[in-house]
């Protein structure tokens, strides 16, 4: 935990999930530059503020006792750690109004402040959200710290918002400030699709997905060794992006449930299109969450994961190790979880931490895939 201390408050903030003796903080110095520049702005008192990308409450939750805040992020995990920071400084989450997209969003803002996410057409798609929501005065501040800010920031603001100035560095950290345009309305930008010919499947990725224009090559090797007469039993995608990996194992097991999970909006509404678009209205349950912890313990008979090895810029396996143990705790006794990692990561050896059994299904250059056994009898 550590303190950000900024102009409109003091607060003790977490990541999440939280990992002890962590070094990562909830915050960076581009939250505090927001923070600065938007004081020395002096909005009215009453004026709307939307905050987009907000990591883990750092923006909205320093506002929210000065102006009416709205927080926009795509992450689950993000809203989560928002509401626990919230809790842990006697703060009300439920005073900020809180969406997934900004076209989801109604009336006009003051105030826009921005993390700019790793992800540029995440980007494009939110600020393309954001017309229509502007005053002809509305300050637009974007922020990134400097290793993590492409050029083609700058363009998308200017684009969608007008004309683009950027402030000198602080802490490693810059700020792009857009200026209001009169123009006409662009459209939002399509949602990408691509065909993998010999699954006979086309997907559906929104702005934001896991490798968006083609299929990773680690999920190419997991649809090599997905499991086949399966029945009636239940099999999860944990962390199911498009839905991929779902699809393809459901053509394989037509009378197989699926049910499909990931931390991303965006995925959820592509793993959903995608299920549409190949396989109708066969039933599926899809949906937005931290991962498996909602399902009960041993409900599921298979868990299929490409695991993130990355939780906003910082590299990390602390995400896919948790994974591991929601499927662990998902899994019925005797039930599978089929996973690709790269290789260099070593998760053969972390699986046997809870599986009875792990043994390596294919290999590759960069990636293996890996099945672990639960033991019979154990829940």
């Amino acid at each position: 935990m550590a303190i950000l201390e900024s102009p409109f408050a003091r607060l003790e903030l977490d990541r999440y999930p939280q990992q002890h003796n962590s070094p990562l903080q909830a915050f960076n110095a581009a939250d505090e530059y927001l923070l600065q520049r938007l004081h020395q702005h002096s909005l009215p008192q009453g004026a709307r503020v939307l905050v987009i990308n907000d990591s883990f409450g750092a923006l909205a939750l320093s506002l929210c006792g000065h102006y009416p805040v709205s927080s926009c992020s795509d992450s689950v995990l993000s809203t989560l750690g928002l509401e626990a920071n919230a809790h842990a400084n006697g703060l009300d989450s439920a005073v900020i109004q809180q969406v997934s997209r900004t076209c989801e969003l109604d009336g006009h803002f003051d105030a826009v402040l921005i993390q700019i996410p790793k992800t540029l057409a995440l980007l494009e798609d939110q600020l393309a959200g954001l017309q229509g929501k502007l005053k002809a005065d509305s300050l637009v501040l974007a922020g990134a710290m400097i290793k993590h800010l492409p050029r083609a920031a700058g363009e998308l603001l200017e684009t969608y918002i007008g004309p683009v100035q950027a402030s000198l560095a602080v802490k490693k950290a810059r700020l792009l400030q857009a200026s209001m345009r009169e123009q006409a309305v662009l459209p939002v930008p399509a949602a990408g699709r691509y065909r993998l010919e010999e699954q006979g499947l086309e997907l559906v990725n929104h702005a934001g997905v896991f490798s968006r224009d083609s299929l990773d090559l680690g999920t190419r090797l997991l649809l090599q060794h997905l499991p086949q007469a399966l029945g009636s039993q239940t099999v999860a995608d944990l962390g199911c992006g498009n839905g991929v990996l779902a699809l393809a194992c459901a053509r394989l097991n037509p009378e197989a449930h699926f049910i499909l999970v990931d931390e991303s909006h965006a995925a959820v509404r592509s793993a959903r299109d995608s299920w549409q678009l190949n396989l109708g209205e066969r039933p599926v349950e899809i949906f937005a969450a931290d991962g498996l912890r909602t399902l009960p313990p041993a409900s599921v008979d298979h868990v299929l994961c490409n695991p993130p090895f990355h939780q906003l810029q910082a590299m990390s396996d602390f995400l896919a190790l948790r994974m591991f143990r929601q499927a662990y705790r998902a899994l019925k006794p005797g039930g599978e979880l089929l996973i690709v990692g790269n290789r260099h990561l070593g998760y053969h050896a972390r699986l046997r931490r809870w599986f009875a059994r792990v043994e390596q299904v294919a290999a590759h250059p960069k990636f293996v895939v890996l099945r672990a056994l639960k033991k019979a009898g154990k829940a």
